[in-house]
């Protein structure tokens, strides 16, 4: 089957058309793209199913597009790469890495998405000063890069080398709606939880647990040897197998 990295460098969009009537869209993080999510998306095709990997608004540029970008610009742009998987496919899982998790979720409380694996998604920000971005983004317009918090020597996830406040201040409202949101999500969820990471506090998955229905299947994955960016790192293809077969067990066992 076809695999379309494109041309537009290492964090141009992903496609691949898969031959068991099932799909996966797959959603990075703030600042990065494509890039660290490539060997778990063709993992999934691998194993089967069209994936998608959009770059999302904002990402892919420079970080100061992302600055002018509002979170309803990427959560509009998740919709309708989810819309046009589900118009030709009978289930459409969602996965998706720290900002990419916060998506996923977002998507999953108001669409019939059959399952999401998440990779450090992420809900709070650590940063006592992002409270504050709100004003902050007029008097700093970027701060230091967030990039390759990887513990596997050589990893790059091709991230913006500066973080815009703007884009962490829309990303503060992205986490509060989605927290918001997280009652009404059906699907099962599978989190992959790296125990270090500098980027996504525990906190995040904290709102998670809180947030989810008593009911709705949660199960969540420790990873020992892995920091955020844990699809690049020395734990990928625990998640890449654990992921693949935590779809199958949700097609064997939902209507």
């Amino acid at each position: 089957m076809p695999e379309t990295p494109g041309s537009a460098g290492p964090n141009a969009p992903f496609h691949h058309d898969g031959s068991n009537g099932e799909a996966v869209l797959v959603l990075h993080g703030f600042t990065a793209g494509p890039a660290g999510l490539l060997p778990w998306a063709r993992a999934l095709a691998g194993a089967g199913y069209t994936v998608e990997v959009p770059l999302l608004p904002g990402h892919g540029t420079s970080w100061q597009d992302l600055a002018g970008t509002k979170y309803t610009q990427i959560l509009d742009a998740v919709h309708q790469g989810y819309a046009a998987l589900a118009a030709t496919h009978s289930r459409v899982f969602v996965a998706g890495l720290s900002m990419g998790g916060a998506l996923a979720l977002n998507l999953a409380s108001t669409h019939a998405v059959a399952g999401l694996a998440l990779v450090n998604p992420g809900l709070t920000i650590a940063s006592p000063l992002a409270p504050f971005t709100g004003a902050l983004r007029f008097v700093v317009p970027s701060v230091a890069a967030i990039a390759n918090d990887i513990a596997k020597p050589g990893g790059n996830e091709h991230a913006y080398d500066r973080t815009p406040v703007a884009g962490v201040h829309e990303l503060r409202k992205l986490f509060k709606d989605t927290a918001a949101r997280l009652g009404s999500i059906t699907a099962p969820v599978v989190v992959f939880r790296s125990d270090t990471d500098h980027v996504v506090p525990d906190s995040s998955l904290a709102v998670l647990r809180a947030g989810l229905k008593d009911g709705v299947h949660l199960e969540v994955k420790r990873l020992t040897r892995s920091y955020h960016v844990a699809t690049l790192d020395y734990e990928a293809e625990e998640i890449f197998a654990r992921s693949i077969e935590f779809f199958q067990e949700v097609d064997t066992s939902r209507p």
